[in-house]
């Protein structure tokens, strides 16, 4: 009895178990809405994959819990208001490879939850004010590929949380003063100005907080100074096809504290010393791809933490020693694909620090300023691509690693530089002249020569004492002050070499020409060549008669044509009178021959004719 009673109650339990997981699942059912035939849903993600079914809109009852929704590859045109309003949950939504052309205000409101947006690769034109309303927790926002012409005042204003934004390869002509208002949290930009005219260096005022920017194709000649100044956060720039870029003004990058800059594929024919000279954070530096020939001595050493240094597919000719003096952190330096025939140990701070040199596809001449490279092999990474002797006849082709100690010590060789012509100079030349100082020298690698003043300044290719491209020194119109001894240096890795050179220059005589001297001499310098002392002529009384008469006739002419101007002035101010009668009275007499007294006046008057 006891045993049918237990099965019994067995039974029921099993068949009320049953019934319950059968209406869970009759509920789960009922709450999930079906996937749509032209998509794949993954349950066990959430995602729903409409992807490359040439869908016109986006389709209808999909699954309110997806949170990845894939609606890639397909023709839609058209986003309305509201288009995701059920899709509270969704965490990513890609649209990218449509053909979308408009999108309507408020046509993501209701995904709440969204953190990611792409747009990327559609036809549109402008994002109207409002479009990214509700986007509230929106992280990254991709719009790269588009035919974007403008961002409006407040376009991304209700994107709070946004932190990138990806914009690139649009036909940005215009970027609103306001436009990134509202982007407060925005760490991230990458954007496209191949129409724009000028850094939009105002609406980038309101991304205080940006700490990476990628400046893509611009047509812009010089970075000017300031554009970056309000910036003060940010770590990364890059400028990046730049082909009219020339050149950065002084103070292009104040402002910033950069630990990492690019600027590549430019048209910089110089490293913009001046401009990097106060980014003492930076550790990364890239200026390849650019047609830049010479990195000059002790112009970087500002840069203290630089580690890292990149110049691939330049036109670099030489680095001069001492190049990266001052730089004790450097570890990678990387030179490929450029026109270098050596690279000097003198170059660096230290040799020590170093750990990755990059100096393939360079043409270079394996000799003793290559040696130091070889014998550091064992600590030296090449990047998989060791360096190959090129320009050297006994050693072309050969990889310089795979050399002996032995043979190092007999192939990899200098000869110390020596100047030919070693007999000291002496020259002297009248003031105003010019001359030229020839200085020839041999040596293997080739010596370069260097000249210095009679104060032990170097010379150089500019001014009126320069150095000329074949190494000689040419001093034009020799003045006195630039008597001196002159001195030509010549040297390679090897060693070098001196040779003096004395210059005298005889100053004008003491008085100017044709001058006049009181002590009675009238001097002037001859005009005949060679000849230094003036002639002297005599100035005898004749002379000083003369000399008196003519300046009595140009005093006497000055005043009669005065009297000549004031004649002709007066008769222009109408009748004249030509006479003039003037009366007077005469002193009283007195007359008493009868004894009788009387006093008489008599007056007179006469004419005085007016010439």
């Amino acid at each position: 009895m006891f045993e049918g009673t237990s099965v019994s109650v067995c039974h029921r339990v099993c068949r009320g178990v049953f019934y319950l997981l059968a209406a869970i699942l009759t509920l789960t059912s009922q709450t999930r809405s079906p996937c749509p035939q032209t998509c794949r849903c993954n349950t066990a993600v959430l995602e729903v994959n409409c992807s490359g079914h040439q869908l016109t809109t986006v389709p209808n009852a999909l699954p309110k819990d997806s949170k990845l929704l894939n609606l890639t590859d397909n023709k839609i045109k058209a986003l309305a208001q509201q288009q995701f309003q059920t899709l509270t949950q969704l965490r990513e939504l890609d649209l990218s490879d449509n053909i979308l052309v408009i999108i309507e205000a408020e046509a993501f409101l209701g995904l709440q939850n969204l953190r990611t947006l792409h747009l990327a690769r559609n036809r549109l034109k402008i994002i109207p004010v409002g479009a990214f309303a509700g986007l509230t927790k929106l992280q990254l926002l991709d719009i790269s590929s588009n035919d974007i012409l403008v961002f409006l005042d407040f376009t991304f204003r209700d994107l709070a949380a946004l932190r990138c934004v990806k914009a690139c390869d649009n036909d940005l002509v215009f970027i609103s003063r306001h436009a990134f208002n509202g982007l407060s949290c925005l760490r991230e930009l990458h954007l496209d100005g191949f129409n724009l005219t000028a850094v939009p260096t105002e609406a980038l005022t309101q991304l205080n907080g940006l700490t990476r920017l990628h400046f893509h194709l611009f047509r812009i000649v010089s970075l000017p100074n300031y554009s970056f100044h309000h910036l003060g956060h940010l770590k990364e720039l890059i400028v990046s096809h730049w082909p009219q870029l020339e050149t950065l003004a002084g103070n292009s990058l104040f402002g910033l504290n950069l630990t990492s800059l690019t600027i590549s594929n430019c048209n910089l024919s110089a490293v913009p010393y001046v401009a990097l000279h106060h980014l003492v954070y930076l550790s990364f530096l890239d200026l390849s791809f650019n047609p830049i020939t010479h990195i000059h001595g002790n112009l970087l050493g500002g840069l203290l933490r630089l580690q890292e240094f990149h110049l691939v597919g330049g036109a670099l000719l030489y680095i001069e020693l001492q190049a990266f003096r001052g730089l004790p952190h450097l570890k990678f330096l990387n030179v490929s694909r450029n026109l270098l025939t050596t690279l000097e140990m003198g170059v660096f701070h230290s040799v020590n620090g170093l750990e990755i040199v990059g100096i393939d596809n360079n043409p270079l001449a394996c000799d003793c300023r290559l040696l130091w490279m070889v014998r550091r092999r064992s600590h030296l990474n090449f990047g998989g691509t060791p360096p190959v002797c090129t320009t050297s006849v006994p050693l072309q082709s050969w990889k310089i690693l795979d050399l002996s100690e032995t043979a190092l010590r007999a192939l990899l060789t200098c000869q110390r530089a020596r100047i030919l012509n070693h007999k000291p100079q002496a020259v002297r030349i009248d003031q105003g002249h010019t001359v030229v100082f020839y200085c020839s020298a041999d040596g293997d690698p080739l010596p370069a020569v260097t000249w210095l003043n009679p104060q032990l300044r170097p010379l150089s290719s500019v001014g009126r004492i320069r150095v000329l491209i074949n190494g000689s020194l040419e001093v034009r119109y020799a003045q006195p002050q630039d008597s001196g001894t002159y001195l030509c240096v010549a040297s390679n890795a090897a060693g070098n070499d001196s040779l003096p050179i004395t210059l005298h220059v005889q100053s004008f005589p003491s008085s100017p020409q044709n001058s006049f001297r009181l002590k009675g001499r009238f001097t002037f310098p001859s005009s005949t060549p060679g000849v230094n002392e003036p002639q002297q002529l005599p100035s005898d009384l004749k002379t000083l008669l003369i000399a008196v008469a003519i300046g009595f006739l140009s005093f006497l002419s000055s005043v009669t044509i005065c009297f000549v101007f004031m004649f002709f002035w007066s008769k222009s101010k109408g009748q004249l009178k030509h006479t003039a009668t003037i009366a007077y009275v005469p002193r009283s007499t007195v007359s008493g021959g009868d004894g009788a007294k009387g006093n008489y006046m008599e007056t007179g008057r006469f004419t005085m004719k007016l010439i």
